[in-house]
């Protein structure tokens, strides 16, 4: 066996992590970005738990996934109605996702003290509403919640579950350490069992974190025959979060010699990992292995010295391997060759030494001291490059701006107004919109005063708007200990695409500004791209 399919329930299990919530927007974001990493298995959600769950199914008809399946997750039906009449599984059926996964009860204190049932009424929970599920789905999963903690005080009824599942139509078996609290060893040991009683049955891994121990347990739990492991990006999860799949898939990849993403992909893992910390309003945790900024990060004057003359001294693996790079604090080393690669993307071919390059990296890092980062912000980066390479104009100039707040009054709802002075050309703009709140005012009012020279900019909306707070400034400049740089991420969209822009400031406005002005200058680039495109073909 050299394949493990990876199972990612970020957008179902890491959306119950303490300080994560996702929009249904979001969760289509990262969905996307997740099937162009090359997962296996995507859970999207619980449709029977609420709506945002249900819109998400909904909207994912209309996205063609290109290497995962979309999996909808949910719970043996209810003690008191049959498996037809269960709400939870009509969901999943209506949810139309090809992979349904249910979780059901193996530890009998679960099914007697939580349940309130009898062991063997939890028996015909599984049965009848894995054989109620069992036309309706392509792939047909069965996530033995607490198993192994079943395992430990009852293992003749927990195997029977399993047995149950299994004859009623499961194709795949997901031992669940639910509490996170087992050891490698007793995993180990207790795969062995579960092989040599059902050694029919294929088996899955899902294994949460509070020993610490979470990667460990899911890597054991493949040497002793699972075929699926489930996890989170970053960890995410309830509590201390689940399996971590930016530290699962290399190490089944680059240590154990088990292939888990389509060829090439592998180098995709960290920009995929600060996405979705991005798109989560959260920080990236930067001594994360792999992933993580630090993890090849090098401060020390020995390490430095070393890696300088041979990386392995330091490094255990190449960190291009995972999209990752070399870090030596305090120097100008590395860099090009993320510039060339992104360069590339957009349609140049450049070299190392190129002064556009050299230009580029320099602006890059100076933007980077200022808070500016694009993991989650590519049209602000593309825009970055063209602009340093002469491909994008400027198509405006914004003159000056004010942004003024209503006066409350009882009975009248609050709103905000934005006043803008803009050149375009050699003509001069002056006009104002409402909105609600400051953002939205500006947003309109830009707009409004650049459609009648860019018509299609009124195919343009704001879609999102983040906030991050992200250091309190250096009082040596002259700023006081409550004058924070905050970055602010815009995502805009039209009839055919999405796109998200960055913007840094001390002041939240202006760096709300920064955002605005690049959605708006990335749609008018892009819409330049299409026309010139379109004349070379018609010549």
């Amino acid at each position: 066996m050299n394949t493990i399919q990876i199972y990612d329930t970020t957008l179902r299990d890491g959306t119950q992590s303490e300080e994560l919530n996702l929009s249904t927007e979001d969760k289509l974001r990262i969905a996307t970005r997740l099937d162009q990493l090359g997962i296996a298995y995507i859970e999207g959600g619980w449709p029977g738990s609420n709506p945002k769950d249900k819109r998400f199914f909904a909207e994912m008809r209309q996205y063609e996934l290109s290497t995962a399946k979309l999996a909808a997750f949910g719970s043996t039906h209810a003690a008191k109605v049959s498996a037809e009449n269960d709400q939870n599984l009509l969901a999943l059926v209506e949810s139309g996702a090809p992979v349904l996964t249910i979780f059901g009860k193996t530890w009998d204190i679960h099914v007697t003290d939580a349940l309130k049932i009898t062991l063997e009424r939890n028996l015909e929970l599984i049965r009848d509403s894995l054989a109620f599920l069992r036309p309706h789905a392509q792939e047909l999963f069965y996530d033995a919640e607490h198993f192994f903690d079943g395992f430990k005080t009852n293992p003749e009824y927990a195997l029977t579950c399993l047995r149950t599942a299994w004859d009623a139509g499961a194709e795949l078996l997901v031992l669940c350490d639910t509490n996170g609290g087992s050891l490698p060893e007793e995993i180990a040991s207790i795969m062995d069992t579960v092989r040599e009683r059902l050694p029919q049955a294929r088996l899955g891994i899902h294994v949460h974190n509070d020993c610490e121990l979470a990667v460990a347990n899911s890597l054991a739990a493949v040497s002793h025959g699972a075929v699926q492991v489930q996890g989170t990006i970053n960890g995410y999860g309830e509590r201390c979060g689940n399996a971590n799949l930016c530290s699962i898939i290399p190490n089944l990849e680059l240590k154990m010699g088990l292939s888990c993403l389509p060829a090439g992909h592998l180098e995709r893992l960290t920009e995929t990992a600060a996405f979705v910390a991005e798109v989560a309003n959260l920080r990236c945790f930067k001594r994360q292995p792999y992933t993580g900024q630090s993890a090849f990060t090098h401060k020390g004057g020995v390490h430095v010295a070393a890696v300088r003359r041979n990386p392995r001294t330091y490094e255990h693996i190449e960190p291009e391997l995972v999209g990752n790079k070399q870090r030596i604090i305090l120097s100008d080393l590395a860099g090009q060759s993320n510039i060339l690669y992104k360069a590339k993307q957009y349609g140049f071919e450049l070299d190392k030494g190129d002064p556009f390059v050299l230009e580029l990296l320099t602006e890059l890092k100076n933007r980077e001291d200022q808070g500016y980062e694009y993991s989650a912000a590519e049209a602000s980066y593309e825009l970055l490059v063209n602009r340093v390479l002469g491909r994008a104009r400027n198509y405006f100039r914004l003159m000056s701006f004010r942004i003024l707040d209503s006066v409350f009054t009882e009975g009248v709802e609050p709103f905000t107004e934005a006043t803008v002075m803009l050149r375009v050309g050699g003509m001069v703009e002056h006009t104002a919109a409402t909105g609600k709140g400051p953002v939205n005012a500006m947003d309109c009012a830009l707009r409004k005063g650049l459609e009648r020279f860019y018509p299609n900019l009124g195919e343009m909306r704001l879609l999102d708007f983040k906030v991050r707070v992200l250091a309190v400034a250096n009082k040596e400049e002259g700023h006081s200990g409550t004058a924070s740089v905050v970055r602010v991420l815009i995502e805009s969209g039209d009839q055919k695409s999405r796109w998200t822009t960055v913007g840094v400031s001390y002041n939240i406005i202006e760096a709300s500004r920064q955002a605005l002005e690049d959605s708006i200058n990335y749609k008018l680039f892009k819409d330049d791209q299409k026309k010139l495109t379109q004349a070379i073909r018609e010549i």
